[in-house]
């Protein structure tokens, strides 16, 4: 279970940067749910280097399901997907340099020397490649319960988009965005900071946003394992990731508690 994150339903991800595959097994989804390859590819697209402010590094990802899926359903039991590796210059790395930023010389501690160096090995961020398709089967279906999650980049390079706010409608904006922002404007702006950067051999950094509309109230558990919890959780699995707010996060420390007030109210007979 070291590789694997979930207990009703689990992910586990497997494969390394310059190996055969990287790929990722879903188990404990129900029979019956329907699983359009189409949408895994948009989402795989989506998450492929696509303009010149992304990574060089490009690839097909033609993926596969290899069990767990017949007739375009799940059967209920474990289903596995792989994605090839295509574009790999292994070439590219010595083993014995260590480069910051990287988990490079945690992976030699970890695994004395055994480990796959090449790109990074299993710590790469070609492994979320097959955390995207496995991911796209689960947001699918919790699409077809009336749950949606869209992610915009709300800062870059101390550019600001605008916040969530009318947030319906602006989870599709956000989704049918090729640069995921609300304003494009300023995304415009974002792109031209990140292409500053790489012409000085630089990189920026950061603040993404997300919206999840249709939560059912109740969901999760009142300690250890609330959806926060959980979810910062997934989230620092990203090597990137350094911080985690709900809400105003941080900024409730510099609040009085009467502005942060969380107040109820009922709409159409529903407490919102």
């Amino acid at each position: 279970m070291k590789n694997t994150f979930g207990n009703s339903i689990s992910l586990t991800v497997f494969g390394e940067s310059h190996g055969e595959c990287v790929g990722a097994v879903i188990d404990g989804l129900a029979a019956g749910i329907v699983v359009d390859e189409n949408l895994i590819r948009e989402d795989l697209k989506r998450r492929a280097p696509a303009t010149s402010t992304d990574t060089a590094r490009r690839e097909n990802d033609n993926f596969k399901i290899v069990s767990g899926v017949f007739n375009g359903r799940t059967t209920g039991a474990p289903i596995c997907v792989i994605v090839p590796n295509e574009n790999t210059k292994s070439g590219d790395y010595d083993y014995g340099i260590a480069r910051p930023s990287h988990a490079d010389y945690t992976a030699f501690c970890k695994y004395h020397g055994y480990e796959d160096y090449r790109g990074g090995g299993h710590f790469s961020g070609r492994v979320t490649a097959g955390i995207v398709a496995a991911a796209s089967i689960v947001k699918s279906a919790l699409e077809s319960i009336g749950i949606n999650i869209a992610t915009h980049v709300l800062e870059c390079a101390n550019v600001q988009d605008k916040p969530f706010n009318d947030i319906k409608n602006e989870i599709l904006t956000v989704k049918s965005a090729i640069f995921p922002v609300i304003d494009k404007a300023q995304g415009k702006k974002m792109q031209e900071k990140i292409e500053k950067a790489k012409a000085d051999g630089d990189s920026v950094g950061g603040v993404t946003q997300t919206a999840v509309c249709g939560v059912m109230p109740g969901l999760g558990e009142p300690w250890f394992d609330s959806v926060e919890g959980l979810l910062s959780h997934a989230v620092f699995s990203l090597g990137g990731v350094k911080g985690i707010e709900f809400g105003m996060g941080f900024g409730f420390a510099g609040e009085k508690g009467s502005s942060c007030n969380d107040a109820l109210r009922l709409e159409e007979g529903r407490v919102v």
